[in-house]
C-alpha cells in the first residue's frame, strides 16, 4: 500500500485545508494512505514580532520556510499552504501543482460594516495591504496591529476593545465562522493578496509518482488565475510587507481578467488598473498589468515603502 506524508502548519485553518484537499483524494484512491504531519513555522512560534522581522530571521517566509525545508529533506511528500503565504519563487527542487478550485477571494470586515464604523473606530489587522486599503477608504480609522490564528483574532473584538477586524472570507468559511462576517469587502476597493482563497500544493520536482495523483484534483481555472496574480506580484517584487492586491477571474472564451492595485502605506496614494488576456498565458497577463501600474507611478510607491523598511 502506498503512503504519503502531508505537511501543513498547526492552525485549525491549516488542518481544515488539509481535510478539504485530502477528502476527494481519499475517495479516488482508497488504496493510498495519506498521513498528516504538523510543522511549526516561525510565524507560529513568534506572535509578537513584525512578520517582516520573522521572515528575515528565518531566511525566507514566516509561514512557509520550515515546511519547505521539511519537504526538501524528504520528511514529508507534500505541503499544503495557504497560497497567499508563499513567496513567488520556489526553492530549488520544489514545484507548485495546480490547486483545487479556490474559495472566495475577498476579505471580510468582522464585527461591523464599513459604513457603520464610527469615526476613529479601531480596526484590527496585521497585513500592510489591509492597513493601506482601509486608510485609503477611511483615513479616520485607527488600525491596530494584530496577529495569530483566526479565532483569536476575532476574539480581540471583545478582549482588546476593537470595533472590527479584517479577515479572509475563505478562511472564515473553512472554519464554519460565516456568522462572524459583517460585510464582504468590495474587490475593487479591497483586492486581496495574490492567491488568496487558494491552496498552495507544493511537492519535490523529482517526486514523479505523486504528481499525477494530485493532478486529479487540480482546477485549470484556479491555476490560471493564481499564476497571473503571482506573476503580477513577482514583477512588482512584492511580498507580504507590500500593499499589493490582485484578483483574476476567468471569462468565456478562454479569457482572463486581472485587476491589480498598489497602495501607499498611509493610504494617501493608490494606483489600480485591470487588463484582459488569454488564460493560456497567465504569467504574461500578470507581468503586463504590473508594467501598466509601473508606468502609472506604482514604482514610486513601492520604492518609498522599501525605503521606510530599510530605515526601520
Amino acid at each position: 500500500m502506498d503512503q504519503y506524508l502531508i505537511g501543513s502548519r498547526a492552525s485549525n485553518l491549516a488542518k481544515a485545508q488539509v481535510r478539504e484537499y485530502l477528502g476527494p483524494l481519499r475517495e479516488r484512491f482508497p488504496a493510498i494512505t495519506f498521513t498528516h504531519r504538523v510543522i511549526l513555522e516561525g510565524g507560529d512560534k513568534d506572535r509578537r514580532s513584525l512578520l517582516s522581522d520573522v521572515s528575515a530571521a528565518s531566511g525566507g517566509s514566516a509561514f512557509s520556510t520550515e515546511q519547505e525545508a521539511a519537504l526538501v529533506r524528504g520528511d514529508v511528500d507534500v505541503v499544503i499552504h495557504s497560497l497567499k503565504d508563499l513567496p513567488t519563487a520556489n526553492p530549488e527542487g520544489l514545484i507548485l501543482l495546480p490547486p483545487p478550485r479556490r474559495g472566495e477571494v475577498a476579505d471580510a470586515l468582522c464585527g461591523s460594516t464599513l459604513s457603520d464604523l464610527r469615526k476613529g473606530a479601531r480596526v484590527g489587522t496585521g497585513a500592510p495591504r489591509r492597513v493601506a486599503q482601509l486608510l485609503a477608504v477611511r483615513p479616520d480609522l485607527e488600525v491596530v496591529p494584530i496577529r495569530g490564528n483566526v479565532p483569536p483574532r476575532l476574539k480581540k473584538i471583545e478582549t482588546d476593545g476593537l470595533d472590527a477586524v479584517v479577515l479572509a472570507v475563505a478562511g472564515l468559511r473553512r472554519l464554519g465562522l460565516d456568522d462572524a462576517i459583517g460585510e464582504v469587502l468590495s474587490l475593487d476597493q479591497f483586492p486581496p493578496s495574490p492567491g488568496q482563497g487558494a491552496l498552495g500544493i507544493q511537492v519535490r520536482a523529482d517526486n514523479e509518482p505523486i504528481q499525477p495523483i494530485l493532478a486529479t484534483v487540480g482546477d485549470a481555472d484556479t491555476d490560471a488565475q493564481v499564476r497571473a496574480e503571482r506573476a503580477f506580484l513577482a514583477r512588482l517584487h512584492g511580498g507580504c510587507s507590500v500593499p499589493v492586491g490582485a484578483y483574476a477571474e476567468t471569462l468565456p472564451g478562454g479569457r482572463l481578467r486581472l485587476f491589480g492595485q498598489v497602495t501607499a502605506l498611509d493610504g494617501a496614494r493608490q494606483i489600480a488598473a485591470d487588463t484582459l488576456g488569454t488564460a493560456a498565458e497567465p504569467e504574461q497577463v500578470g507581468s503586463a498589468l504590473a508594467d501598466e501600474l509601473i508606468s502609472r507611478g506604482a514604482q514610486d510607491i513601492l520604492d518609498a515603502i522599501r525605503g521606510v523598511a530599510e530605515v526601520r
